[in-house]
């Protein structure tokens, strides 16, 4: 499936930037192919618009911020959050604006630390909610943000992969001497899926002191929950009672092109467990996974019979038939490179 290429996606919320990129200048950001310029309005909200003048195409995110506005870096041209164009230097007082001078405009917000970004006016869902980041006796911590070169689906099929544990994290807590994956309890949602499983994972020394946990052998209770079409949380629950839950969205710059962002909330304190220990940690495992990503087809397909499966996979599985429901539903088909590169060749 090719993201550019299936506008369906364009009704759903992504998290582009983190809000502390936006704390002086205009920011620059591609989103299912749209360039976007993002930006604090007077009452330092995110606003988005498309990053290009209606007048002669500059980006506006190479422009400044004033009044709440973002000013054109060519010609001076302000536009406020609606794409509206407010002021044109060049025009006389008593002359009034053309209604045309506008640029299109994107639903925008802020959650979790980050800006969130839907491309249509009506998302077919909220931002996902996780209640565990407004809990005051929770802590928030931001891991990374960086772009992969996958496919959201790919992404996010393996984070409800228990098989590849053994082998693509087997120097951080997998068990290449236990391939066997762990049985799951899938729970089907209408934009998603959840999943259950109680997984024994191997305790390296650099991770006890994070979990406060000395066993060489440790259990995860996990319950991961998939939000279609590209992001997750992962809730792990460790014996003692930590709990340790990973959000992660794969945003989808292009086709090729994710970018990550991740952040993790917790039960406990830096006096517990030191942030930059937890996310070195979580960092070693997600470097595992983007190393072996990074090498598969990013044209990642729907149809469950263009690739092998094995029972584990049920996960993915139904992510794909939902995508293709969902395509479906909205008279859309999948579009494959192979089907783009044929129809140019007639």
């Amino acid at each position: 499936m090719l993201v550019t290429q299936q506008p369906v996606l364009k009704r759903f919320w992504y998290p582009v930037m983190p809000m502390a990129q936006l704390s002086s200048q205009p920011q620059s950001f591609v989103l299912l192919g749209q360039a976007i310029a993002l930006w604090l309005d007077e009452k330092g909200q995110p606003a988005a618009v498309a990053d290009r003048c209606c007048h002669r195409s500059a980006q506006l995110s190479k422009g400044d911020i004033i009044d709440g506005c973002v000013r054109c870096p060519y010609h001076g041209w302000f536009f406020d959050r609606q794409g509206t164009c407010v002021a044109v230097p060049q025009l006389k007082p008593e002359q009034s604006i053309p209604a045309s001078y506008r640029v299109p405009s994107y639903k925008c917000a802020e959650r979790y630390g980050y800006v969130w970004v839907c491309l249509h006016d009506d998302p077919l869902l909220p931002i996902p909610y996780i209640p565990e980041a407004e809990d005051p006796a929770m802590r928030l911590i931001p891991q990374f943000y960086e772009p992969w070169q996958c496919s959201g689906l790919r992404l996010m099929e393996n984070s409800f992969d228990n098989a590849h544990f053994s082998f693509v994290h087997a120097e951080s807590f997998g068990n290449q001497q236990q391939p066997e994956p762990a049985s799951s309890e899938i729970s089907s949602l209408e934009y998603g899926l959840q999943v259950q499983a109680t997984i024994p994972v191997v305790n390296p020394p650099t991770q006890r002191k994070n979990l406060n946990i000395e066993d060489e052998v440790t259990v995860r209770y996990v319950v991961s929950t998939w939000y279609m079409p590209f992001s997750r949380t992962l809730k792990i629950t460790y014996p003692n009672g930590l709990m340790h839950l990973i959000f992660t969205a794969a945003t989808p710059v292009s086709d090729r092109i994710s970018q990550v962002v991740q952040f993790c909330i917790r039960n406990d304190t830096e006096a517990d467990a030191k942030a930059a220990d937890i996310v070195a940690f979580d960092r070693q495992v997600t470097q595992e996974d983007k190393l072996v990503l990074e090498t598969t087809d990013y044209d990642t397909p729907l149809d469950i019979n263009a690739e092998q499966h094995m029972p584990s996979d049920q996960p993915g599985i139904i992510m794909r038939r939902k995508l293709a429901a969902l395509l479906k539903a909205h008279g859309e088909v999948e579009q494959r490179l192979e089907m783009l590169v044929s129809s140019r060749s007639i």
